[in-house]
């Protein structure tokens, strides 16, 4: 893209967020003036030593967004939050995306909030990625329905019977992609990764696997997900039109799915003792809350990671290892002896085989500290709460911000340099390393990334020597190579 079309889709980009936040100012999304001293009063005159954080609410309506997009955007994302730091401390008060904030680059101060229950906060996300879930999104409902919900799909998420199924489809897919690579021109890796990952996720949440039917689900789907990020404007002709458009097909899709397996399963004509894939597990559970629609609803927006995380994961291990001569070498070693010892064997590779590379594993552990898939979590605070010695007000959004964390030198050292060798004596448990969030709403997929990213990195060590072009990391909206990450490669 050359100077001037970067200028002018800055410019637009900067216009569409003045009119996201004027929207939401409108729809009364801002905490009024009022409210915000009077909440400063009454903690400024706490008996208990409690502290209001520091920090500018920046411009009016539009707040300091301007300058955290634009930071977003640079070669370093997090120097919004650096500049912050070094005047305010850890946790400070904004105001951006036309609401009143409270960032967090404190690792305790992330941990238990998190991890604090409903009563306290609640999940916050832009409006139009709510319409866009909906209500009964896992991502939106709290209490027993959510843990209920999480649990069940979580437990199947970890369960050996999905590991395996996924290994056989991913050595499958893989196998049909990469006998199909020329060396004569360069491989998009997003791409082939993303093309894998969502249809490995579409076998394990409804058993869709090929032909028209998955076909229609991820051309629906690429239109679902660009009304992401897209204005709240819904009416036709609008981004997040087509894209709730685009979910009712999808849902109806999935509905039908939902409606066949009850139906062979009242006829005896499918086994209703295992469960083959998600929907199975959610169907077989007795809540009534459990509706077709809401199961169908929720299968759509599971989808997501199958497009953006799982696939970014992949994509920067590769980008790291390809900047890396030394991790690659190592990491290449540790999986050519495994394909070795299996062939002399005769086994197949198991799943636990994928996730017990010491080195592979490492890897994958730093590409999620540095690449930071997701970098930030919002939550929403119902009730004053006073998280180590501040006071986080009711009705302010809360931002954890995970990438500051990670970078930080406090907690690591040389925070910028890609070196998996720092996993050999660090724990992962601790507060400093959250890639997937935390609490009651950590990703119940966290295992099934690992091990996608570690069938992927073996099938590529072991079949092929490669080259990267040279690429860029975009952080913002979400992260992903601005070109893709053309690899040129040589067979073994």
């Amino acid at each position: 893209m050359d100077t001037c079309s970067s200028v002018f889709l800055f410019s637009f980009l900067l216009f569409a967020i003045i009119i996201v936040i004027v929207f939401n100012k409108i729809n009364g999304l801002r905490s009024s003036s009022a409210s915000k001293k009077k909440i400063i009063d009454h903690v400024n005159t706490n008996s208990h030593g409690l502290v209001f954080p520091q920090g500018s609410l920046g411009w009016p309506v539009i707040g300091e967004t301007i300058e955290f997009i634009s930071s977003a955007y640079s070669d370093h994302p997090e120097s919004f939050m650096d500049k912050r730091r070094l005047m305010y401390g850890k946790v400070f008060k904004s105001h951006i995306f036309g609401t009143a904030t409270i960032v967090s680059t404190d690792a305790e101060v992330n941990k238990i909030v998190l991890q604090s229950d409903p009563t306290a906060f609640v999940p916050f996300y832009p409006k139009t990625v709510r319409e866009l879930m909906g209500k009964s999104s896992i991502l939106l409902i709290n209490g027993s329905l959510h843990r209920r919900f999480h649990g069940l799909v979580g437990s199947f998420l970890k369960s050996p019977l999905l590991k395996a199924q996924v290994v056989k489809d991913m050595h499958k897919y893989l196998s049909e992609s990469m006998d199909q690579w020329s060396e004569d021109q360069p491989v998009l890796l997003q791409d082939i990764s993303k093309t894998v990952a969502f249809k490995v996720l579409a076998k394990a949440l409804i058993s869709v696997e090929k032909g028209e039917e998955l076909d229609e689900l991820k051309k629906e789907f690429e239109q679902f997900i660009k009304g992401l990020m897209s204005l709240p404007v819904n009416f036709p002709g609008t981004q997040l039109h087509r894209s709730l458009q685009a979910k009712k097909k999808m849902v109806k899709q999935v509905e039908k799915i939902i409606d066949g397996k009850v139906r062979r399963t009242k006829n005896k004509e499918e086994d209703d003792v295992i469960a083959k894939d998600v929907v199975d597990v959610l169907l077989k559970d007795s809540s009534e809350s459990l509706t077709h629609n809401l199961i169908a609803n929720n299968m759509v927006d599971m989808m997501i990671p199958g497009h953006d995380s799982v696939p970014v994961l992949i994509t920067l291990a590769v980008k790291f290892l390809s900047d890396s001569p030394s991790a690659l070498h190592f990491l290449t070693d540790e999986n050519m002896e495994l394909k070795r010892l299996k062939e002399l064997t005769g086994e197949p590779l198991y799943w636990n085989d994928y996730l017990s590379l010491p080195f592979t594993q490492k890897v994958i552990t730093e590409t999620l500290r540095m690449g930071n898939v997701i970098i930030g979590v919002m939550r929403k605070a119902m009730k004053d709460v006073e998280v180590k010695g501040y006071v986080i007000p009711k009705g302010w959004c809360f931002l954890a911000y995970l990438r500051s964390v990670h970078l930080d030198k406090l907690y690591y050292e040389s925070p910028y340099k890609f070196n998996p060798w720092r996993w050999q004596e660090r724990d992962m448990s601790t507060s400093s390393f959250s890639p997937f969030g935390g609490g009651q709403r950590l990703c119940p997929g966290l295992d099934l990334a690992r091990l996608e990213a570690s069938i992927f990195l073996h099938h590529l060590v072991t079949r092929f020597r490669w080259t990267t072009e040279e690429d860029t990391i975009i952080n913002f909206p979400t992260v992903h190579m601005k070109n893709k990450l053309p690899i040129w490669i040589k067979r073994r």
